[in-house]
């Protein structure tokens, strides 16, 4: 069939296809329509064209414009042992009574999908750094390669271009301490796919084990309610995979680093001030300390599940409560 010249719209098909690819980074509620597109002809080039010749026009450009920008994704293979992805989930629970909004920690490898799972009652660095100790020794091991994160403010201070990161100096001694990388993905919907296993762990998760809302008597109790869960879960299978998640995780064990000898030590080094009523403040939280403080600076140990107190405080290095 021969295909018809249209000499009219010809003359504007440039223009056309100009404005719609400048859409593709403006607002969405403020793109052209067909519409606005044959009155911007109209009135700016004072074409003499019927509005249904070029609505027929931006369809067509539109197709090819999105063909030529669409991105295909490739499926990813993970070497047993040498990847693992990271990222916190909120969620809901009665804890003694209470109903709280508490964070889930969780930790997944890559190649055989098991992951590890703990509740905090924040997203602060203590709990990061004590979700990956966890995880790692329940794992009996680490990542060889990489491990993959987003943009998490306990791990990152500043995203510089493309995917160098100025990192946190606690972060980074725990990488230096287990010896595996980091990954960091791409800010924003970009780099939703990179650690896609996590956070559909988190989903599958909450709605498989948190669902209803659970309830316990402490975050002790709710995590021994985690922790189980997790080893119901390696009785699963993945998509179509044979074998069971447990079955694929205990071949992938022998390929993770050893720990080493001693777990990373979490906690962060404050000084506090006692005040005139025997007490300190952390975190905006007051506890009290023996009177005979009163007035003294004391040293706090605070790590993600409890804090120690010494009258000695440190050197000039430790942080100031807050």
């Amino acid at each position: 069939m021969a295909v018809r010249d249209s000499p009219v719209l010809g003359g504007h098909e440039a223009q056309i296809r100009t404005w719609l690819i400048e859409d593709l980074t403006a607002p969405r509620k403020q793109r052209h329509t067909a519409r606005r597109v044959w009155q911007r002809l109209r009135d700016e080039h004072g074409a003499q064209l019927a509005e249904s010749t070029v609505r027929g026009l931006v369809g067509q450009i539109r197709q090819e414009i999105a063909a030529s920008t669409r991105v295909v994704p490739i499926g990813q293979e993970h070497p047993a042992g040498a990847e693992a992805e990271v990222d916190f989930g909120e969620f809901m629970a009665w804890i003694g009574g209470v109903y709280v909004k508490l964070w889930m920690f969780a930790l997944r490898l890559s190649h055989s999908g098991r992951a590890v799972h703990v509740a905090y009652a924040n997203q602060a660095q203590e709990s990061f750094l004590d979700g990956h100790v966890h995880a790692f020794t329940v794992l009996g091991g680490v990542p060889s390669g990489k491990v993959r994160y987003d943009n998490l403010r306990p791990a990152v201070v500043r995203v510089l271009l493309g995917r160098e990161r100025l990192e946190n100096d606690r972060f980074i001694a725990l990488r230096s301490h287990y010896g595996y990388d980091s990954f960091f993905c791409e800010p924003g919907i970009g780099g939703a796919h990179e650690k896609g296993g996590v956070e559909g762990e988190i989903g599958r998760f909450r709605r498989r084990h948190l669902t209803p809302v659970p309830k316990a008597g402490s975050l002790a109790e709710l995590n021994a309610q985690l922790a189980a869960a997790d080893l119901l879960d390696q009785d699963r299978h993945i998509a179509a995979r044979l074998e069971t998640v447990g079955q694929a995780a205990a071949r992938e064990s022998v390929s993770l680093r050893v720990l080493p000898a001693e777990a990373f030590d979490v906690a962060t080094a404050l000084v506090c001030r006692v005040d005139a009523k025997a007490r300190i403040c952390v975190r905006q939280s007051y506890y009290s300390v023996p009177a005979h403080l009163a007035g003294a600076r004391v040293s706090v140990a605070l790590g993600a599940r409890s804090f120690l107190v010494r009258d000695a405080p440190p050197g000039p290095a430790g942080g100031r409560c807050r």
